[in-house]
């Protein structure tokens, strides 16, 4: 075992725990984007459960809402890594910072897909 890690069992599992609701609490503190995606969760969640669609589409379009906050969650972390190496203009840094934005982009335009296909399908 790695002398770096650290604890184990329960104790780590609740570690975790503590470690991913700072995340959740520093996203949502600091991110406006973020914010706005727990917005749109908040409104389309409740919504999914007002269509009449089967219970494996439904939860597809509630996935794809979640997919949406965990793509921006990475994605607020590249940044805040690139910021933290140097807030220099480089053009690898625009590169992540840009590829985060697509992947976001990207989760987007999966919300619309899927639920246009269940809805409009």
């Amino acid at each position: 075992m790695s002398p770096y890690k650290g604890q184990t069992g329960l104790k780590r599992i609740l570690n975790a725990t503590g470690f991913s609701m700072a995340g959740l609490r520093a996203a949502y503190v600091g991110e406006a984007a973020f914010r706005q995606l727990v917005l749109i969760n908040v409104l389309l969640i409740p919504l999914a459960f007002y269509f009449d669609v089967s219970q494996v589409e439904r939860a597809l379009m509630i996935g794809v809402c979640l997919i949406l906050l965990i793509v921006e969650l990475l994605n607020s972390a590249i940044e805040a890594a690139i910021d933290r190496i140097s807030l220099d203009i480089h053009p690898l840094s625009k590169n992540a910072k840009d590829m985060g934005s697509a992947a976001q982009f990207i989760a987007l335009c999966l919300i619309g897909v899927v639920w246009g296909l269940i809805l409009l399908g």
